[in-house]
């Protein structure tokens, strides 16, 4: 396949246009509800599906420099984005630094008395 090869194409081979592939995806996501009645009400977008890859990229540990140029960011700092939305990555970030046996594992679950201060505010 040529670098410059269109990903969706149409029954010529030729490139869809944008509203095309939209078009598409609705009409998929419309067909697989009747199956996966989650997805009623979801909107679903190139954008969404182009996230969700980026995302499992990086869950299965591939270096952010490569999503990077598979997106064709320009800059290293848009597909960072990825890391401070994602909070597994942090959470595993963080059990790397804590000291075992100082803290209980698991999520933090604030006192009565932190939520009724913070409420306070």
């Amino acid at each position: 396949m040529a670098v410059d090869a269109a990903l969706f194409t149409t029954s010529t081979g030729r490139r869809l246009s944008r509203d095309a592939i939209e078009h598409r995806i609705h009409h998929t996501i419309i067909t697989a509800a009747s199956s996966c009645p989650s997805l009623v009400g979801k909107h679903v977008t190139m954008h969404t599906l182009r996230h969700t890859a980026a995302m499992r990229l990086l869950h299965a540990g591939v270096d952010t420099t490569v999503i990077a140029l598979w997106l064709g960011h320009e800059q290293i700092v848009t597909t960072n984005i990825y890391l401070h939305a994602d909070m597994t990555l942090k959470e595993a970030a963080i059990a790397k630094v804590t000291p075992s046996g100082v803290t209980a594992p698991g999520r933090y679950q604030p006192t009565d008395t932190v939520l009724a201060f913070l409420a306070a505010l």
